[in-house]
């Protein structure tokens, strides 16, 4: 297990490692304290394998956030936690929740959320969302997972994990090994509270989802250093998870982007009226920083070159 506490950091330099240490690189959340005092933070973790990690964490009252900024970080893991205390739970900007004392949450860090803490104690594993979705594919139907106390597989899957703390797998070996058992014992517990067709919201969300990053990739074709990350974030998404959206549709962020550059290229080419734009000014309007690669790839797509589209625009009866 490594250990961290606040106590043994110097005063002056709590809130930095706070913030630029454990809040980036650890725990991927920004803190502030809830009561205008100075927070204290005991941490245990230990990593396993194939993405799993198990920890525990005593706070003094805080507030935490999992922001746009954060989520830029490309993590999609699930963080399923079980607190000795009631505290608020809100998952992108929705109304909060009451999540009691001794119930799992699995919340997915390709989302925004939010929670306050009193002061509590947290038990904390971490599972990574490609080995959890082949024991549960359903897992991205939902942001959150809320399992209550009695639901069958929960009570397995915290004692089995406690024991894991008190007594770490000595090898490689038993570290997969025990992984293994983690994920399978989480797809239980996930097994006992998601019912109905699940696979239906998973299409509908991701549907919804790509069409609002299209609508926001539309305004921003001008912007020739445009990359996935800059889209994401305006969805509060990963950008993995937007790459795989493209994918159901046979496609990929980079290929989108430059089809929509070209058909907005030749749009403005087609245009009748007399030529107010140099080609070369219409394809750095449109996004293209490469003139020979713009020149390349408009006529791979039409067949054409932009000069013959204008030239049958300038052609073309008024």
């Amino acid at each position: 297990m490594q250990y961290f506490s606040t106590d043994h950091v110097p005063e002056r330099d709590r809130m930095a490692v706070l913030h630029d240490f454990i809040g980036r690189h650890v725990a991927r959340r920004q803190f502030s304290p809830l009561d205008g005092r100075e927070m204290r933070i005991e941490l245990a973790a230990m990593r396993l394998a194939k993405g799993a990690a198990i920890g525990t964490g005593r706070y003094s009252p805080l507030a935490g956030k999992r922001s746009r900024e954060l989520i830029a970080d490309g993590c999609e893991d699930y963080l399923l936690t079980i607190h000795d205390q009631d505290h608020d739970l809100s998952i992108e900007g929705k109304q909060p929740i009451k999540v009691r004392a001794g119930e799992m949450m699995l919340v997915s860090d390709a989302h925004l959320s939010e929670f306050w803490l009193p002061q509590t104690t947290v038990s904390v594993i971490s599972l990574g969302r490609k080995q959890l979705s082949r024991l549960f594919p359903r897992i991205d139907s939902q942001p959150y997972y809320r399992v209550p106390t009695d639901t069958p597989g929960l009570g397995l899957l915290a004692g089995y994990a406690n024991l894991l703390r008190q007594a770490p797998a000595h090898d490689d070996k038993a570290a997969g090994l025990v992984s293994n058992h983690l994920y399978e014992l989480a797809a239980l517990a996930l097994s006992g509270v998601a019912t109905g067709d699940t696979g239906r919201s998973e299409r509908s969300i991701g549907a919804a989802r790509l069409a609002l990053a299209k609508q926001a990739i539309s305004k921003r074709l001008h912007e020739p250093d445009l990359v996935i990350a800059a889209i994401a974030q305006t969805q509060a998404i990963s950008p993995r998870y937007l790459q795989r959206l493209f994918e159901t549709e046979g496609s990929t962020f980079s290929e989108y982007l430059r089809n929509c550059r070209l058909e907005l290229a030749l749009r403005r080419l087609e245009k009748s009226d007399p030529p107010r734009l140099a080609i070369s000014a219409i394809a750095y309007e449109c996004g293209f920083s490469d003139l020979s690669y713009f020149n390349r790839t408009f006529r791979s797509r039409y067949g054409m070159t932009p000069s013959d589209v204008r030239a049958a625009a300038i052609r073309k009866p008024r």
